[in-house]
């Protein structure tokens, strides 16, 4: 990050996949849920709730409930990538996802359509268990491991799906880490060129 630049002009990103791999991704290159608003902005964007939920119970302590739930998610799918255990992970994972997730309904769009609604206020242990069965049905699902991928761009620690046509996706995003690679290889060849 340059110098002076400020943490929030980070956009939150969902490129991963997975609404487990997308919270993981919220701290890189920067603290990316630095506040309570962005993190009610990420569970929208992650479609945990319909846009617009009033969260009137979200504080501080739902901050740092899914920022710990990152670190522990973060932990075992490196784990699992690197053919480790992280016992100590996979258990407050299990326990999160024990709870609960926020029951959806479908009502009548004043047009006609029907659209998703929660039934009623979602508590912070509902919103975290759903990204924590989301982990949990990441890591036992075969054909979604085998996806697995970590980025390969310079100190880019991000682990996404890989759903590309023949599997070979290099990058968390083109635009980010593939953008930086393809602008690094340009100025070694003209560094080479003017050699």
């Amino acid at each position: 990050m340059a110098l002076g630049m400020d943490p929030a002009t980070y956009e939150l990103r969902f490129d991963s996949g997975r609404s487990c791999l997308d919270l993981v991704a919220t701290n890189h290159p920067v603290e990316r849920l630095d506040s309570v608003d962005r993190l009610r902005a990420w569970l929208a964007g992650a479609g945990l709730i319909p846009d617009r939920t009033a969260l009137p119970e979200a504080g501080p302590l739902w901050l740092a409930a899914f920022c710990e739930l990152r670190a522990h998610i973060g932990q075992l799918v490196l784990a699992e990538l690197e053919g480790r255990y992280a016992d100590t992970a996979l258990a407050r994972i299990n326990a999160l996802a024990a709870t609960a997730p926020p029951a959806p309904r479908a009502v009548r769009h004043p047009g006609g359509s029907l659209v998703r609604v929660l039934d009623g206020e979602p508590g912070c242990a509902a919103l975290l268990a759903a990204v924590a069965r989301d982990a949990v049905d990441l890591l036992t699902d075969p054909a979604a491991r085998a996806l697995l991928r970590q980025c390969e761009g310079d100190t880019c620690p991000i682990v996404y799906l890989d759903t590309s046509r023949g599997r070979r996706r290099r990058w968390c995003s083109s635009e980010v880490c593939g953008n930086r690679e393809r602008v690094a290889r340009h100025r070694r060849r003209a560094a080479l060129a003017r050699a």
